[in-house]
């Protein structure tokens, strides 16, 4: 195996952020509830693409270059022997930072799913949902803006905007060329690494620079172990990342482990999103269920984050 690990540097003093849960899941499914890397070329030579840490610092470049792609995303969530899975799909402009996922919730304890997919726009510093619920007209939008998350909206959504997702992997600190394999019939490298988030958010775009930064300071460590699968040009097939936070729960479940997988594929895919007008973003206040501190906060049409 190729690996290598960069200098470290120091980094400043966090805070004690927290995500607001309730039972576990994310502020979604409670709803539901009730400066770019340098040196892209044609393709990543070698048997390990090179450097493995270099190589993945470029990544979210390659899927810029791209254009666009169709995802896949699911987050899966563990805290106090409860673990609930949220799934979407949809496109992505990477050029534009613009993306569509229909978001579905997780089935309730009888098997059954009563609630409607959420539609999420992602845009570069925000995030809009609808099909929200928790009091929100069927009609209007609510708009988050992602910088204000303590998650940077890496979980937040119940999906990992996939250019964030990508952006974390501009943080590796060290990585290792694993080996060759395959992701839905295509041919990829895996790599295995840690990336820091405070690293991240100094190389990111301007749209993700601020809300990667609020993740360093939200989640329990800045310091994020991730798996990443990419194709011969470079691109990020698949990746996943571990993140881990508290919930301020004092009951034995104020942690709670986060997995978020996005899979990437049919690069060039066409992506239409319109993001809503002024007067369909709900400006009313946000019913929040037990726990969710981060809707509960918002009267103007964008959702608390839950800091505290």
């Amino acid at each position: 195996m190729v690996g290598r690990e960069q200098e470290r540097e120091p980094r400043s003093g966090r805070t004690g952020g927290r995500v607001a849960l309730a039972g576990g899941v994310v502020c979604v499914c409670l709803a539901g509830a009730g400066c770019s890397g340098a040196g892209q070329g044609a393709s990543v030579e070698g048997a390990g693409g090179g450097d493995p840490v270099a190589v993945l610092h470029r990544a979210a470049d390659r899927l810029v270059a791209a254009g666009s792609a169709k995802a896949r995303t699911a987050m899966q969530m563990a805290s106090g022997g409860t673990r609930v899975t949220i799934r979407g799909e949809g496109v992505y402009d990477f050029a534009e930072r613009l993306g569509q996922l229909k978001v579905r919730l997780p089935q309730d304890p009888a098997g059954t799913s009563e609630h409607r997919p959420i539609t999420e726009l992602l845009a570069p510093g925000a995030l809009f949902m609808k099909n929200r619920g928790a009091g929100v007209p069927d009609d209007k939008w609510v708009r988050v803006e992602t910088e204000s998350l303590s998650d940077g909206n890496l979980v937040t959504g119940g999906a990992t905007d996939p250019f964030a997702a990508a952006e974390v992997l501009r943080g590796t600190r060290t990585a290792t060329f694993v080996g060759r394999t395959e992701v839905a019939g295509t041919a990829v490298r895996h790599y295995r690494g840690t990336a820091d988030l405070a690293r991240a958010a100094r190389g990111a775009s301007e749209g993700n620079r601020k809300a990667l930064a609020a993740a360093a300071e939200g989640f329990a460590t800045a310091e994020v172990p991730f798996d990443a699968y990419l194709d011969d040009e470079g691109r990020i097939r698949k990746v996943r990342h571990r993140f881990s936070f508290s919930n301020g729960q004092e009951d034995g479940t104020g942690i709670v482990d986060v997995a978020s997988t996005t899979l990437l594929y049919d690069f060039g895919a066409a992506v239409q999103v319109r993001l809503p007008e002024d007067a369909d973003i709900y400006a009313g206040r946000i019913a929040a269920e037990p726990g969710a501190a981060g809707a509960a906060g918002a009267t103007d049409g964008t959702a608390a984050d839950g800091k505290n």
